[in-house]
């Protein structure tokens, strides 16, 4: 349920991307008028929280586990040792010196 939930909350983020850069830049405009800017601001905030790019945590995406998250293959560090020693990740070897 915790992928679900992430995979949605990033789908919001994607889909409220534009109108929250515009609404950002326009309330940091300081060449506008100052209620066209506190309106900008009003309506960057009244969107919702979960549309927010910070509310976003890695996870990983075979087990939904919040920690250890490598970015690059986007699992956990359990699942990536798993997954490299089977020999799914294309070019990743076990180190050995």
């Amino acid at each position: 349920s915790r992928v679900l939930r992430d995979i949605k909350a990033r789908q919001a983020v994607v889909s409220q991307e534009l109108k929250r850069t515009l609404w950002r830049h326009l309330s940091r405009n300081t060449t506008l008028d100052p209620q066209v800017r506190m309106q900008a601001q009003m309506a960057l905030s009244r969107t919702p929280r979960e549309a927010s790019p910070s509310a976003i945590k890695n996870r990983c995406i075979a087990t939904g586990r919040g920690r250890g998250i490598f970015n690059q293959w986007k699992l956990c560090r359990f699942q990536f040792r798993l997954r490299a020693l089977n020999g799914d990740l294309p070019g990743v070897d076990k180190s050995s010196w």
